[in-house]
């Protein structure tokens, strides 16, 4: 029986060194103190290395030979870059069964399935805190007459009603954080106020836990169904990114309760060439913290069975899944796709 990894290794501070020493991975910190992961006692999943740490190419030649995952971060937590097996791209099939959908009749059925499970994951956490929810059955009812006879027609209408309702989403979602903070409207790229940036990081996360899981399951990150494609767009991820949202959307509300405005540090940044601009950011000490929370976010555990056994499992676990799942749907082992939605806590 395959051994389960349960281990991390997360270097967020400053001066750490990672190592491989007679087949234990060993860490050793700033103060001099170390710690060691003997390779197959308790076998590693992830390690997340921050810049200003180190890793010997030992280290990353044996975490690449057995497959565990490395994310590479900046040191306010952005993820930048991931370490990827050359196994990884071997299964051709399922690449030529996605490119083969893109053009087929299952381009529109994920995209519909997407949009529907996107507002149903909106409604939960809009029903958690007693907001007015959508109008599930009138959303259906758009979304189901829409035609996908022109894709270029289909796609702005599914991405038109997808836009409405997340706009009435967001004007409530606002409401729920401190009055202080509270941004007037949900800024994506940019964003020059603290808790759009809080959203942005989160999200980016999100986006690396779901990279990781298209990549695992042997599809191609930047063809997808709902988003466009186009050169720098990995619009695989950003399909699959709103099935998740709306649980990142909750971490963030409820991290940002207990915020102050002094938690916060402005920066000058370049907007433009001739241009620069201040931007809100949260402060070093508060953005290990909420790196820390949300790491614990991905390994909560939400009422969804695993596909094989167990009535919970990790969100992480479920984003993993998923990924498993469409591509199955692609490969035609399974006759539809209908993502998994989690209840929040």
């Amino acid at each position: 029986m395959k051994q389960a990894r349960s281990q991390k290794i997360v270097m967020d501070g400053y001066g750490s060194y990672l190592g491989m020493e007679k087949g234990c991975f060993v860490l050793k910190e700033k103060d001099g103190s170390e710690k060691r992961y003997p390779l197959f006692e308790n076998p590693i999943k992830e390690v997340v290395l921050k810049s200003g740490n180190m890793i010997s190419t030992g280290a990353l030649a044996s975490l690449g030979f057995w497959d565990v995952d490395v994310m590479v971060m900046t040191q306010r937590g952005r993820p930048v870059a991931m370490m990827k097996s050359l196994d990884d791209d071997s299964h051709v099939k399922t690449r030529l069964c996605q490119y083969e959908a893109y053009n087929g009749e299952k381009r529109p059925y994920i995209a519909k399935q997407i949009v529907l499970s996107k507002m149903r994951g909106q409604n939960i956490l809009l029903g958690k805190y007693g907001l007015r929810p959508h109008d599930e059955e009138a959303i259906n009812f758009k979304i189901d007459k829409l035609e996908a006879s022109d894709s270029v027609s289909f796609g702005q209408k599914l991405n038109g009603i997808e836009g409405n309702f997340t706009q009435h989403y967001f004007k409530q979602v606002l409401g729920l954080l401190p009055e202080k903070l509270r941004p007037v409207k949900r800024k994506k790229f940019k964003a020059y106020d603290g808790v759009n940036n809080i959203f942005n990081l989160a999200y980016e996360v999100l986006q690396w836990r779901v990279h990781r899981a298209i990549i695992r399951a042997k599809m191609e990150p930047y063809l997808g169904f709902l988003h466009s494609v186009q050169y720098g767009k990995p619009s695989l991820i950003c399909d699959l990114q709103e099935l998740y949202r709306y649980l990142v959307d909750d971490f963030v509300i409820q991290f940002c309760q207990g915020l102050k405005e002094r938690d916060f540090t402005v920066k000058s940044e370049s907007l433009s060439r001739k241009r620069k601009g201040k931007r809100e950011y949260l402060n070093d000490a508060e953005t290990k913290r909420m790196m820390r929370k949300l790491e614990r976010f991905f390994e909560s555990k939400v009422e969804i069975p695993l596909i094989r056994h167990g009535k919970k499992q990790r969100i992480e676990t479920l984003i993993n899944e998923e990924a498993q799942l469409l591509s199955s749907f692609l490969r035609n082992e399974k006759l539809e796709w209908a993502p998994r939605i989690a209840m929040v806590h």
